[in-house]
């Protein structure tokens, strides 16, 4: 200050004494606190108090270095650089400030540092939730860009079977809370539909249900894709960071499919997040913490895996709270029907006419084990509403990978020259072929293959024909 200057001061304000400096101090809104050379507290003003939640008398005469060692003042002192702006997690607080810091001389030596900051930590979450709404839209935008990629899913889990039944009546219950879930069948039994039942039952409807597929991502980037990542956290990194899948998940579920496809370096940091519900992105060291529900599914033995050690049995006890265990479709064939209504009522829509099945190929779908479950039952329905071009579907109009052809049979190869093994089959299937003709009618059917009455159901009978 010049001397003019200082004068001009002097007499504008002849009553400038320390009673007044601390006035205007207290008057400020933003925190200003000063520190001696060894980092201790010698003045904070009234906002300290207000907006930091803790008294002046309890930090007055405290070191800095003690409470907050990473406190940008700190560093301004240490670092004898003149000035610093930015913002700063206040670890022993727990809350975000922005401010500035500078450093007081006295002649050419440094005797202590004034902070300027406030908190900004509604601010920091509002900016958090507004990213996780910004990425939550974002992630549904790359589902419904997909989606016609993607096999066709109903919307209820479709069943009348005893065993769902008990699967369900359980799954609805702990729907209710807020418990991990591990969701455990075959590839194709309906894994992800239950788990999105359950989200759709839960205080959490309302919030995202964000999918993992454990096994359809690379090792290497797994755990940026969970966790997200920091500006340049790699080669490669998004500017300005990624959020994982956990903090787009926050408020809502996060479901990890084929969870036993996971790394047991992954199982480890899952382990944690489950446990603590915090972890850090990938290049930073601020821990996030989430208040997500956890829905795991796999269609793997995990109790052999950990017997092989291939799974730890620490994060099995965490996922195995509320078990709920989906019936293969070959154990549920009283609900085969129904779930291939299901599909055709969707695909009449697409093809624009009613399709049904044929008796005979009914008596096929009952026969058939259906190794891929309910999906393999809808690859197979869109198949022949495709092929069929007409509104009843045939054996022919089914995919040939599926359909037994003579060739195939293991008793033709073994014994070419079988006549009574040949015959017996070709007349069953005549016998088929006329109840087919004639709509189940057996009166018409036997007719038509000039068989009697006597002979026609002793046909039926050794044939196992219903």
């Amino acid at each position: 200050m010049s001397e003019e200057v200082h004068a001009v001061v002097t007499n504008a304000f002849p009553r400038w004494d320390r009673k007044l400096l601390f006035e205007i101090l207290n008057n400020i809104h933003d925190v200003v606190m000063v520190i001696d050379s060894d980092t201790t507290i010698v003045y904070a003003n009234e906002a300290y108090a207000r907006i930091l939640g803790v008294p002046v008398a309890k930090v007055l005469g405290r070191r800095l270095d003690k409470i907050e060692p990473k406190a940008a003042a700190i560093n301004v002192l240490r670092t004898g650089k003149p000035y610093q702006i930015g913002g700063d997690y206040l670890d022993s607080l727990g809350i975000d400030v922005v401010g500035s810091s500078f450093l007081l001389y006295d002649g050419n030596n440094i005797i202590g540092c004034v902070s300027i900051f406030k908190n900004i930590t509604d601010v920091v979450e509002l900016n958090r939730e507004l990213q996780q709404t910004k990425g939550v839209a974002d992630y549904l935008k790359e589902q419904l860009e997909q989606w016609e990629h993607l096999p066709l899913s109903f919307k209820e889990y479709v069943g009348q079977n005893s065993r769902v039944k008990e699967t369900l009546v359980l799954a609805a219950k702990v729907a209710r809370t807020d418990s991990t879930v591990l969701i455990l069948g075959e590839s194709g039994v309906g894994k992800e539909v239950l788990a999105r039942a359950v989200h759709n039952s839960s205080r959490r409807k309302d919030m995202p249900m964000i999918k993992v597929n454990c096994a359809a991502m690379p090792e290497d980037l797994i755990e940026s894709e969970l966790f997200g990542y920091e500006d340049g956290a790699f080669t490669g990194a998004k500017k300005g960071g990624k959020l994982g899948k956990f903090e787009l998940a926050h408020s809502g579920t996060i479901f990890l499919d084929e969870i036993g496809d996971m790394s047991l370096t992954m199982q480890a940091k899952l382990l944690r997040v489950l446990q603590e519900k915090e972890f850090e992105r990938v290049g930073g060291c601020k821990t996030v913490k989430v208040d997500i529900r956890v829905i795991a599914a796999t269609n793997r033995d995990l109790e052999s895996m950990i017997e092989k050690g291939a799974f730890r049995l620490d994060l099995y006890y965490r996922l195995n709270i509320v078990p709920l265990t989906l019936t293969p479709l070959r154990e549920r064939k009283d609900d085969l029907l129904t779930l291939a209504k299901t599909f055709l009522n969707q695909f009449s829509r697409e093809v624009g006419h009613e399709l049904t099945l044929s008796p005979k190929v009914v008596r096929f779908f009952q026969e058939y084990d259906w190794p891929g479950n309910i999906r393999e039952l809808q690859n197979v329905l869109e198949h022949a509403s495709i092929v069929c071009g007409g509104r009843i579907i045939e054996i022919q109009h089914l995919p040939a990978r599926i359909v037994p052809t003579y060739d195939d049979d293991s008793n033709s190869k073994d014994k070419p020259y079988a006549v009574k093994e040949i015959l017996a089959r070709i007349e069953k299937e005549l016998i088929l072929s006329a109840l087919d003709t004639y709509n189940n009618n057996r009166t018409n059917a036997m007719k038509a293959l000039g068989f009697s009455r006597r002979v026609f159901y002793d046909k039926l009978l050794r044939y196992g024909i219903e």
